[in-house]
């Protein structure tokens, strides 16, 4: 069951990246609290693999932003992106002696929150 996302803000989610949470968060992390146009121009330099699917994802949330919610794109941060497990794939490969090595292949999710920023004259 997905999350709504709170007022203001609009959400994005990715399912089955293929690779491991702690890798993804690592990417999840450069971007958390920047505004969205810095966000993307640090995901397109960055040389993570994993980077141009955040990239997606961010792009996707900006989209609902605008789309859905009625958003200003300028006014747009990064609220929230947080990463969490999915299925693993588990293989084996023959070892010494008749032995076997455990092979876990991990997927992930990732989920990206945009805010508008608040205004001080709005309020």
């Amino acid at each position: 069951m997905a999350l709504k996302a709170p007022e203001g803000s609009a959400q994005a989610i990715t399912k089955n990246l293929k690779v491991s949470s702690q890798k993804l968060n690592l990417v999840a992390s450069m971007i958390r609290g920047k505004k969205v146009d810095k966000a993307i121009n640090d995901l397109q330099f960055s040389r993570k693999r994993i980077a141009q699917d955040v990239l997606k994802t961010l792009k996707s949330a900006i989209a609902n932003a605008e789309n859905n919610h009625n958003l200003d794109i300028d006014e747009l941060y990064v609220n929230e992106a947080y990463v969490g497990k999915n299925l693993v794939l588990k293989r084996w490969k023959p070892r010494a002696r008749g032995r076997v090595g455990r092979i876990h292949k991990p997927f992930s999710q990732l989920t990206v929150v945009v805010k508008q920023l608040e205004n001080e004259e709005s309020k």
